[in-house]
């Protein structure tokens, strides 16, 4: 049973007197982040993924109304038939969300997708400062790709619903494993609390 609140909640943002707004259309990017079959059709189905592919899909429609320049994250691992092969079907990035002419795809291979690639560099070039992200899983590469994106001087916001995860096994000395649900919405928490702007859904950027 889950132990009473001893005072209200509250974010350090707000201790601070800061509110963090969503992006701003002309000076975002959005950023999809390993939008792939492995989380879909492969080894590491995720729970909730085709609601957050639906989701996902809208924002990606909204923001191409808008013009807002669209960054395709791709995470491959070594190949040899594991994980995220590059040869593999569990590469592939979901082709309803996949990319159009002209739109940028960056290979990565760690869950933080500035480490180890010019995404960064890209978003400065085109002079986008508030990326915004999307995709699997909240609690790896959305989390650890938004945190550094702050750490990097960039204003990240992510879209809570166009994201999704998978139930971890317990650690720590923990016998209940953590359920996806849980995972998700504490790791959407923790970014609100300081990194990012959390919004629900593509209806932030309007009807």
């Amino acid at each position: 049973m889950p132990m009473p609140l001893t005072a209200p909640a509250t974010t350090l943002l707000a201790h601070a007197g800061t509110t963090l707004q969503p992006a701003e259309p002309a000076r975002a990017a959005l950023v999809l982040v390993a939008v792939q079959e492995e989380y879909r059709n492969g080894r590491l189905p995720l729970v909730g993924v085709d609601a957050a592919l639906d989701e996902i899909c809208r924002l990606l429609h909204r923001m191409r109304r808008l013009e807002v320049p669209v960054i395709h994250l791709r995470h491959l691992d070594r190949p040899g038939g594991g994980l995220f092969d590059p040869g593999g079907t569990g590469a592939l990035i979901i082709p309803a969300a996949g990319p159009r002419d002209g739109e940028i795809v960056i290979d990565k291979s760690l869950p933080d997708g500035f480490t180890g690639t010019d995404l960064a560099a890209r978003l400065r070039a085109e002079g986008r400062d508030q990326p915004v992200f999307a995709g699997f899983m909240t609690h790896l590469c959305i989390s650890s790709t938004a945190r550094a994106a702050l750490h990097l001087g960039f204003a990240p916001t992510v879209v809570g619903r166009a994201s999704a995860t998978r139930d971890l096994p317990a650690a720590a000395g923990e016998t209940e494993p953590v359920p996806a649900e849980i995972l998700h919405r504490a790791t959407l928490a923790a970014l609100a609390d300081r990194f990012a702007a959390v919004v629900p859904d593509a209806g932030a950027w309007g009807g």
